[in-house]
């Protein structure tokens, strides 16, 4: 079987349940941006790093292959369940990955070293993926908030590994100064 099919050169997609919607189609947006953050992390992933990042990268895009399925099923709330408890999960990762930082006292410049960037890449696609996620929801109020709020820590730890990986390859938060 081709991996193309051609049902889409008219500009419009299929979701589950066999809908047909636009290609700029906001619901295509949110779930197309999710799977655009999990490719960025997949890049995360694939830095060498002393760090058991990778294997919760692996846990992540899990779940955000979950939230995308949601998003492109109207009305499905599915991965609600997992999408909670890995929300839990992520903020256990953050207070550990902080807790080793020096307290954060001004905004910082995304770089350092390349696994410090890649994590400022990931968390500012996964910022536009919480965007999209909340204009969807703000348009059709059928997508599950929790979701949303998932990218919300998504990001969050995102961040705190890119302070994280800095400090670990000797690299000082670089301030941001007005």
């Amino acid at each position: 079987m081709p991996i193309y099919t051609k049902t889409g050169d008219a500009g419009d997609t299929g979701l589950f349940g066999n809908r047909r919607v636009r290609k700029h189609d906001p619901r295509i947006e949110a779930y197309g941006t999710v799977d655009e953050l999990n490719s960025t992390l997949g890049l995360l992933a694939a830095e060498p790093s002393e760090t058991p990042i990778s294997e919760r990268i692996q846990q992540i895009q899990a779940t955000l292959f979950d939230v995308g399925a949601d998003l492109a099923t109207v009305g499905s709330r599915r991965a609600v369940p997992r999408v909670v408890e890995h929300t839990h999960r992520l903020e256990q990762w953050i207070d550990e990955a902080d807790s080793a930082l020096p307290p954060l006292r001004n905004f910082v410049l995304p770089g350092g070293h390349r696994e410090a960037a890649l994590c400022h890449m990931a968390r500012t696609v996964c910022r536009r993926a919480e965007r999209r996620v909340w204009s969807l929801a703000d348009a059709t109020n059928d997508i599950p908030l929790e979701h949303a709020v998932y990218l919300n820590r998504l990001s969050d730890v995102l961040f705190v590994w890119g302070r994280a990986a800095n400090q670990r390859h000797g690299f000082a938060d670089i301030p941001w100064t007005a």
